[in-house]
C-alpha cells in the first residue's frame, strides 16, 4: 500500500463513522426570504429529437433557454442552452424540480437525463420533475471552435503525455499554439465557456422554470458548478447532492483536478489488478496473472513497449500506443462494469499479430468544438501556473511517484499560454449558507479522489453531510451499484434527511 493510500485511509476513517446510518430531519429553514430572481420568459417544451444510440424515457420534453453571452451586457448578444425535462409521473408527490448536472467539463445534462431519468424517477418516488441542461459550449446549446489542428484534438494530446523518454517541449508547444488558436479564433462564446456562466444560466433556468429553488444532484464536475451555484445563490437551492467531488481551492481548480488523477489511479488501480488476477477469469480469457502485485509490472512494461513500436489497431491510421493504453487505463477504472473491456485490449496489446479495437474515444479525433470546450472551460475559470513555473520538474517527480500515468496529470496545458478577458475570479466554496448539502464519495476514485472530497467537505463545513462508499469507481449514486449508498441519497433526496454525522456505506 503506497503512503497516499494509508493517508487517504487514515483521512476516510476520521471523517466517516463506520456503521449504520442515522437519519436526522429535514435541512434547517432558510433564514432569509427568496427573492424571485430576473425575469425571464417561460420555457416552450416540445418533443425532443431522437439521440442516435440512445432511448430516450417516454415523455421527455426539449426546451430551448436563451442567455446573455455576457451576463455584464444583460441585453447583448445570447447564446442558446439545451434544456429536457421528465415530468414526475406522480403529481401529487411532486415537491419541484431536481437539476441533474453532468461531469466533464463537456458533459451532456440533457444526454444524462435520457440514461438515468427513469431510475432516478423510480428513486426520488416521483417527488421531481426532472431537468437536465447542456452547459453552453455542449451537446445541443450554443457551440464554437478554436480551429485546432486535427492531430492535436486526439484525447491523448489534449491530456498531454509527455514523450516516452519524459520530454515534455512536445507538449509545451502544442499548448502554445492550441492557447493562441482559441485567443484568435475562439471569440467571444468560447471566452464565455465558464463555471461562473454556467452558474448564472441554472439560475436563468430556474427562473424560466417558474420555481422558487432548484434541487440539485451534480455529479464530478458537475458538483463543482453545484457548489458555486450554492455558494452564489444559497437560498435558491433546495436540496443538493454532490457526487464524486473534486478539491475547490481557488488557487487550485482545474489545475489541482488534474494533478489528482495520479494518486487516484494509483488507489484505484489495485482493484483491477485482483480482478484481472482472480481464477474466475480463466474461464473468460481475460486473466492477465496469477498474482495481482504482477498486474502493474505487467501493464507497465506493456506500455513502454507501446511506446517504443505501437501496435496497429483496427482504426486505420490510428495505432495502440503507450499513452492510448494508459488513458484506456483511467477510463476503464471509473467502473468494475469495465475491467473486462480493459483487460481484453491488454491482451490483445501482448499478440503480435492482433488488431487491438480501440475504445470509441481513443479511435480519432474529438471535433473542435468539443476540444475547445474542454479546454476553455477549466483556462477561463481560473490562472494556471505559467509555462515558465516548472513543468518538466514536476512531471518528472509525477512519473516516478505515479507511474501508470506516465507524468501526464502534472503536465502543461493550454492553460498555461490562456489569454483572459478579465481575471478569473474562482468562487470560494464557504460554510455560510443552509445545511442542506449531502456529498457521497468512494475511496478509491480515479478521476475526483477521495483527498480532493475532504476539501469539499471540509470547506461547506456543517452545511453538509459525506457518505463514503466502501468501493472504488467514480460516480456513486445510481451508478457503482451500492444499495447503501443509494438509499441515502434517495432518502435525502425525498424527505430531506441526512446521517446525523458523516456516514460510510460498505461494499
Amino acid at each position: 500500500m503506497t503512503t497516499w493510500t494509508r493517508k487517504a485511509l487514515l483521512l476516510t476513517v476520521s471523517a466517516a463513522a463506520v456503521g449504520t446510518l442515522t437519519a436526522v430531519g429535514a435541512p434547517v429553514a432558510h433564514s432569509r426570504p427568496v427573492g424571485p430572481g430576473p425575469a425571464v420568459p417561460p420555457l416552450s417544451w416540445r418533443a425532443c429529437d431522437p439521440v442516435p444510440g440512445t432511448t430516450l424515457p417516454d415523455g421527455q420534453q426539449c426546451a430551448t433557454l436563451r442567455v446573455p453571452l455576457d451576463y455584464r451586457v444583460p441585453g447583448g448578444r445570447t447564446v442558446d442552452v439545451a434544456v429536457a425535462r421528465l415530468r414526475t409521473d406522480r403529481p401529487e408527490a411532486r415537491r419541484g424540480t431536481l437539476l441533474v448536472l453532468a461531469g466533464g467539463p463537456g458533459g451532456s445534462g440533457v444526454q444524462r437525463l435520457a440514461q438515468k431519468g427513469e431510475a432516478l424517477r423510480t428513486a426520488t418516488e416521483g417527488a421531481y420533475d426532472l431537468v437536465g441542461l447542456d452547459p453552453r459550449g455542449v451537446g445541443g446549446s450554443t457551440r464554437a471552435g478554436c480551429g485546432i489542428p486535427e492531430a492535436d484534438r486526439h484525447l491523448v494530446t489534449l491530456r498531454a503525455y509527455p514523450a516516452p523518454d519524459g520530454s515534455i517541449t512536445e507538449n509545451v508547444e502544442r499548448a502554445r499554439r492550441t492557447a493562441a488558436a482559441c485567443a484568435r479564433d475562439g471569440g467571444p462564446v468560447v471566452r464565455s465557456f465558464s463555471t461562473p456562466n454556467q452558474v448564472r444560466d441554472m439560475d436563468r433556468l430556474r427562473a424560466a422554470l417558474g420555481e422558487r429553488k432548484l434541487s440539485v444532484w451534480a455529479h464530478s464536475y458537475g458538483s463543482y458548478a453545484g457548489a458555486g451555484y450554492a455558494q452564489e445563490y444559497p437560498h435558491r437551492v433546495d436540496r443538493l447532492v454532490l457526487d464524486s467531488t473534486g478539491d475547490p481551492d481557488p488557487t487550485r481548480v482545474a489545475y489541482g483536478w488534474m494533478a489528482n488523477v495520479g494518486p487516484g489511479v494509483a488507489l484505484r488501480f489495485p482493484d483491477f489488478a485482483a480482478w484481472a488476477a482472480d481464477p474466475a477469469r480463466e474461464a473468460e480469457g481475460l486473466r492477465l496473472a496469477r498474482r495481482a502485485e504482477d498486474v502493474e509490472p505487467l501493464f507497465l512494461a506493456l506500455a513502454g513497449k507501446l511506446d517504443r513500436d505501437p501496435q496497429e489497431s483496427e482504426t486505420p491510421g490510428v495505432p495502440l500506443t503507450g499513452n492510448r493504453l494508459r488513458q484506456a487505463l483511467q477510463n476503464a477504472l471509473m467502473s468494475d462494469r469495465t475491467f473486462a473491456s480493459l483487460a481484453r485490449l491488454i491482451r490483445s496489446a501482448r499478440d503480435p499479430e492482433a488488431r487491438p479495437v480501440l475504445p470509441p474515444e481513443l479511435a480519432g479525433a474529438l471535433p473542435d468544438e468539443d476540444a475547445a470546450l474542454t479546454m476553455a472551460v477549466v483556462c477561463n475559470d481560473v490562472r494556471w501556473p505559467g509555462p515558465d513555473s516548472g513543468y518538466a520538474r514536476r512531471v518528472a517527480a509525477d512519473r516516478a511517484r505515479y507511474p501508470l500515468m506516465a507524468g501526464m496529470p502534472a503536465n502543461i496545458s493550454p492553460c498555461a499560454f490562456w489569454k483572459h478577458d478579465e481575471e478569473p475570479r474562482p468562487p470560494r466554496i464557504t460554510d455560510e449558507g443552509p445545511s442542506n448539502v449531502l456529498m457521497i464519495q468512494s475511496l478509491r476514485d480515479p478521476a475526483t479522489p477521495l483527498a480532493g472530497a475532504l476539501k469539499m467537505r471540509a470547506a461547506l463545513g456543517d452545511r453538509v453531510r459525506m457518505v463514503t462508499v466502501g468501493q472504488g469507481g467514480h460516480g456513486m449514486y445510481l451508478g457503482n451499484g451500492n444499495a447503501c449508498g443509494d438509499r441515502v441519497v434517495s432518502d435525502f433526496l425525498v424527505t430531506g434527511k441526512r446521517p446525523a454525522r458523516d456516514a460510510h456505506c460498505p461494499n
